[in-house]
Order: C-alpha cells, then sequence, then structure tokens
C-alpha cells in the first residue's frame, strides 16, 4: 500500500466534484451512516405509519365534522391550556439556550415552537368567546404568527446552511431536493 500525501496546493487546484470523491473516499462510511438494513426498517416503519395514520385520519375527520356538536363542555379545560403553554415555554427555553450555546440541535426545538405558536393562535382564535374574538386575533397577528415565522424559518435557514456546507454537498442540486445519502 503506498501512500501520497495531497499539499494544500494541490487540493485547492481540485474542482468541487474532485474534493467531494476526495472526501468520501476519505470518509469511514461505518462511522457516518449506519447500517442499511436498519436504515431501511426504519425507513419503511416511518412511511407505513405516516401513510397509514394520513389515510385514517382523512375518514376520521370526515366523521367528526358530521357528529360533533357546535357547543361543548371540556373537561380539563384549563390543564390543557396549561399543559400546552408549558409545553411551549420548554420549547422556547430549548431554543433559546441552544441557540445561546450555538448549537446545531436548535434546530428540532426552533421548529416545534414555531409550530405550538400556530397551534396556539389557531385554538386561540376559535376557542375564543364571541366578545373576546378579536383579542384573539390581535395577539395572533401581532405575536404569535410572526414569532411562529421567525423560528419556523430560521430553523429552515439553519438546515440549509448545513446542507449547503456538508463536504459531500453537490452545488447543481437545490438543497431542497438534496436526496438522503441512504
Amino acid at each position: 500500500m503506498t501512500t501520497s500525501k495531497l499539499s494544500d496546493d494541490e487540493i485547492a487546484a481540485m474542482s468541487d466534484l474532485e474534493r467531494r470523491e476526495l472526501i468520501a473516499r476519505l470518509q469511514p462510511a461505518d462511522r457516518v451512516l449506519p447500517p442499511p438494513q436498519m436504515v431501511k426498517l426504519h425507513r419503511r416503519i416511518r412511511l407505513t405509519l405516516m401513510v397509514g395514520g394520513s389515510l385514517i385520519l382523512i375518514p376520521w375527520i370526515v366523521y367528526l365534522g358530521m357528529t360533533l356538536p357546535a357547543d361543548y363542555h371540556a373537561r380539563n379545560w384549563s390543564l390543557t391550556w396549561i399543559g400546552f403553554d408549558v409545553l411551549l415555554v420548554l420549547t422556547m427555553g430549548a431554543t433559546a439556550y441552544l441557540g445561546w450555546r450555538r448549537r446545531v440541535f436548535l434546530i428540532l426545538p426552533a421548529f416545534a415552537t414555531g409550530m405550538l405558536l400556530l397551534v396556539d393562535a389557531w385554538f386561540d382564535i376559535v376557542t375564543a368567546a364571541p366578545g373576546d374574538v378579536w383579542v384573539s386575533v390581535g395577539t395572533a397577528v401581532i405575536g404569535e404568527i410572526p414569532l411562529a415565522i421567525l423560528q419556523i424559518s430560521g430553523a429552515l435557514m439553519l438546515l440549509r446552511f448545513l446542507v449547503l456546507a456538508h463536504p459531500l454537498n453537490d452545488p447543481a442540486v437545490s438543497p431542497w431536493r438534496a436526496p438522503l445519502p441512504f
């Protein structure tokens, strides 16, 4: 086995494609990717659950739309809202902490916080008493929706940056169309 070293000048002279091929050859695949059979099994399970769940939810939504009463007295109403707000505080806190620590994992709680803020705005508006609807719409438009957009777009921008910064990224392929490597 012969070994040769590449100088900085030789690496700088390589094309993007040549650099990506070199990185792929040097990177041990067993440290980067889980075993292919595990990836296939997990992917199959997730896809089956998401497709099955989507198909089951469609008739369920139609059934609920035809049978649910317009008004309903709910048990544990305060516990439901307090629990939701606790979850929102936890995701906001995780987003703040991971952002302050400059951690990539920030993507997940930031995206979750944005989605929870949109859900909060929706439920605040649709469950508000007739006289309080405009207060709920106002807080949604002024606070919750802009903050949700900020969180979701920030998470997506960071994800896009990480895809583009990856050494095996093909600049000819949009990050939104890049296939998974496994």
